[in-house]
């Protein structure tokens, strides 16, 4: 083969400087050469004569190279095929722009990730001349075990054709989210589109400018490359860290609340915090407001690292036993020493659940289920020792079993629908496998055991404004605890008892001042009030111990009174037969997954109160009928005047709306209390009658790619009806005429670029064996269906997204029915639709 004889001479850069001429191309002509650590990697995204992946790792001076044809994909059970290239010279490394059309490679070249390699213990460089390598990265985007593997090559083939592949750990994903979520660069934050442009001087990095966008959008449209979408674009951080505020407390119950209006999450045995960020400023304060960030020093360190706009995070930091479960007392252990590492020992995790404040905006008025999906969307890129904690809708008490099998301390459920409120209240509730809770200690026994300082810590805690006697607990501890514990008591002692303790019980204590707060775990309260099998857990710094009352577990949560569905066995769907009581149950299943995209946002009801077949029509205004559950928020007119439009927040508010007839939900691009800021942007591919599915599906996956192009993340949902919804989620800040002229100008250039595929005017007559873009659901006032909408359509179908690499799979956009309410359900907590329809994305400068 010629290039395994050209990479076997003495120059090993001999066949790269033979097939460039560098008096025409910009990249480097190099020499072997070595990194400061001698295992460097590169990924550079090249859209020559075919899209494709430069896979690079240094080894001896140069970089052995791989095309890979579709990109790296985390996914264990996705091998992509890495055709390997002539060694390229490390100056290569971080050459980023544009080869001139006619040389070898002609197109645009990317920085897509860069980082550091290293073979698997046992391994080396040198297998790969063996025909196989396995290795870790860690990069910006690539990270954990892969595996490159050489085919047999087949009769008179020259090139020698490899496999990439994930190794499955801590790093694998399902699906394709590499490269649909990661186009920019990340060297210069740059998209292709951008790239491309900055060698004819039409861009600047701050970005686009007149007549250049125009044409980039044509360039973009005409783009044949298989592209994909991008990812966030980084901008400046601008602003400081918020200010502390008092979080949400949680009731203490004794059941799990039932329902898919509740989501669980796992209880954490550490520290509660908020941490305040803003770029490299961070601030780790505790439940109580004080400043702890030099305790948790390296944990404020990866924060800051992760360079995040202005954010407050709500979320729990934990140390890990032996077993490897979050650990109270392990924490205390790590806290002790001082946290001056990172070594295993002292690992210390952040459990992110909530986020209140983001880029200068009060998000407490949202609901738990949008905030954490904004939290998911900002710590994307997070890695360990910063982590989301995950939750699951519904099912709560398969996971409060699972969690105590294991060992751990219980769980915390949140309505869905509940705002932030920093106080204690039953929208967020405890349920504890073992009763555990924090104490007064107010003296202790004498011990006569030798070498140990006392026998049991005597307890307490505050009822109204007395401070009531609550027993002993003399297990829990080691040799070290106990010194520490010993070293604490002797320092507060006193003659005088605190606490009025019976005679009995009192005869050898010692007293000392009501300062510590222990955190205990025991089996119950006797009928004395007393803690009985008690266990002492560690101290808690982080309260004062005016603040230690008996948590007693309150009832379950009421449920939300159901709404009144008159007529519930009202066929609404005449073709399939579903009823208006079965639509009802569909919403109240789906509300936790519908609501972030419908909730808090003007909508227009397609309303059929005698079945989708009778007479149906759009209500946008408020008539006064609808009840407390459905809103009104006004809204300038073009006239200048204003009027009440509806919108919902709460599954009783979608319910409430089916009540009175609705089965169809459309929403703005906008939010309710932001009309004026634009936040999607939605490209809806409306078919002729003549055109199949297929095509709309490809048109789906092209109009994705020019997006990714101009540095838009994208993400689809079956309409379903005919077409597809090709939706980017967008940072606001732009006003609707820019809104709308970006999406004409785009829609306009496609087509252009391709007339008899692709029509952007409304004419009937122009559509014949065309696909309409529909580029009108992008200006002030125009609705769009949103996510999990029933249609009024026959069969009962449902608006329902999908990950771009299930499109293929799909025969229509009509796949999903209310009758799939559980399926949507679960669907949506899976890893394909994880971080759907959210994205850190501006809308491109004009």
């Amino acid at each position: 083969m010629p290039e395994r004889k050209s990479r076997s001479a003495k120059d090993p850069l001999a066949e790269y400087n033979r097939k460039r001429d560098f008096q025409k191309t910009a990249e480097p002509a190099g020499k072997a050469q070595h990194s400061k650590g001698g295992n460097l990697f590169i990924v550079q995204k090249h859209a020559a004569t075919r899209l494709h992946w430069d896979f690079r790792i240094e080894v001896d001076g140069v970089m052995k190279s791989w095309a890979v044809t579709r990109g790296p994909s985390p996914d264990p059970d996705d091998k992509r095929l890495a055709v390997r290239t002539e060694d390229h010279p490390l100056s290569y490394a971080e050459f980023e722009g544009a080869i001139p059309k006619g040389e070898y490679g002609g197109g645009t070249v990317m920085l897509w990730d860069k980082g550091t390699w290293a073979p698997i213990p046992g391994k080396s460089a040198k297998d790969i001349e063996e025909g196989h390598l396995h290795f870790t990265l860690d990069g910006e985007r690539m990270k954990g075990e892969w595996l490159l593997v050489r085919l047999k090559p087949r009769p008179g083939e020259k090139r020698e054709n490899w496999l990439l592949r994930k190794v499955r750990d801590d790093f694998a994903q399902e699906g394709d989210q590499l490269v649909e979520h990661e186009l920019t660069s990340v060297l210069t934050g740059r998209s292709m589109a951008e790239i491309e442009a900055d060698r004819k001087g039409e861009f600047t990095l701050a970005g686009k400018k007149g007549k250049a966008f125009t044409a980039q959008m044509e360039a973009a449209a005409t783009h044949n490359a298989k592209a994909a979408k991008p990812a966030r674009r980084k901008a400046k951080v601008i602003g400081k860290p918020p200010k502390f505020r008092s979080p949400q407390l949680a009731t203490l119950v004794a059941a799990v609340p039932a329902g898919n209006q509740w989501m669980h999450e796992i209880k954490f045995d550490g520290y509660r915090a908020l941490i305040a960020a803003a770029g490299a400023m961070v601030t780790v304060y505790t439940r109580n407001g004080h400043d702890w960030t030099d305790k948790f020093g390296p944990l404020a360190k990866a924060i800051a690292a992760l360079d995040l706009p202005p954010c407050l995070i709500d979320g729990e930091i934990v140390a890990y036993s032996k077993d490897g479960n979050p650990d109270f007392s392990s924490l205390q252990a790590v806290l002790k020493r001082g946290h001056g590492s990172q070594s295993s020992k002292d690992k210390l995790d952040l459990f992110a659940f909530d986020l209140l404040e983001l880029n200068g905006k009060d998000l407490s008025g949202l609901s738990n289920i949008e905030r954490k999906e904004r939290l998911e969307a900002l710590l994307q890129h997070a890695e360990p020792p910063v982590r989301v904690a995950d939750h699951v809708i519904g099912a709560g008490e398969k996971l409060f079993k699972a969690m105590c099998s294991a060992g751990q301390e219980g769980i915390i459920a949140k309505r869905i629908d509940a705002a932030y409120a920093g106080r204690r209240s039953q929208n967020w509730v405890k349920v504890k496998c073992i009763s555990r809770q924090e104490f007064v200690v107010v003296g202790w026994t004498k011990s006569s055991a030798k070498g140990r300082p006392f026998a049991s810590l005597l307890l307490a805690q505050h009822e109204g404004k007395a401070l009531v006697y609550k027993g002993k607990v003399g297990t829990g501890f080691n040799a070290d605890t106990m010194a520490d514990a010993w070293a604490k008591l002797q320092s507060l002692a006193q003659d005088k008892p605190p606490v009025e303790v019976p005679r009995v019980e009192a005869w050898d204590a010692q007293w000392i001042k009501p300062k510590l707060v222990a955190e205990i775990a025991f089996a119950e309260f006797t009928g004395e009030g007393r803690v009985r099998h008690g266990s002492f857990l560690g101290w808690r710094q982080d309260k004062p111990a005016r603040q230690v009352k008996p948590e007693k577990p309150a009832k379950a949560p009421t449920p939300t009174p159901a709404i009144t569905i008159s007529n519930p066995d009202r066929v609404i769907f005449p073709e399939s037969g579903q009823t208006k009581g079965e639509l009802a149950a569909y919403y109240e299943q789906v509300s936790p997954v519908m609501l972030p995209f419908a909730g808090n946002r003007p909508v227009s009801l397609v309303r059929c109160p005698q079945g989708r077949a009778k007479k149906c029509f759009f209500q946008k205004h408020d008539s006064g009928s609808f009840g407390a559950n459905v809103h009104q928020v006004p809204i300038r007119e073009k006239d200048g005047g204003s009027e009440d439009y509806l919108y919902v927040d709460s599954a009783s508010g979608l319910i409430q709306c089916v009540q009175m007839g609705t089965i169809e939900f459309h929403a703005w691009s906008a939010r309710a209390d932001a009309v004026e800021k634009p936040d999607r942007l939605i490209i809806d591919l409306d078919p002729d009658e003549g055109l199949g599915f297929a095509e709309v599906k490809s048109a789906a996956k092209d109009i994705r790619d020019q997006l990714a192009e101009l540095g838009l993340a994208s993400f689809a949902m079956l309409s379903g009806g005919k077409g597809i919804h090709v939706i980017a989620p967008l940072t606001p800040g732009h006003d609707w005429d820019a809104h709308k002229d970006f999406a004409r100008r785009f829609s306009e250039a496609l087509a252009t670029a391709e007339p008899d595929r692709f029509v952007a005017t409304m004419s009937k007559a122009k559509r014949k064996g065309r696909i309409f873009i529909d580029w009108l659901r992008n200006q002030r006032g125009a609705t769009a269906v949103v996510p999990y909408s029933a249609r009024a359509r026959a069969g009962a179908p449902v608006a329902a997204p999908i990950a771009w690499s299930e499109l293929d799979g799909f025969d229509a956009a009509s796949a999903f029915t209310i009758e799939d309410g559980a399926k949507l359900l679960k669907r949506a907590q899976g890893k394909a639709l994880k971080g759907w329809g959210i994205a850190d994305q501006e809308l491109p400068d004009l």
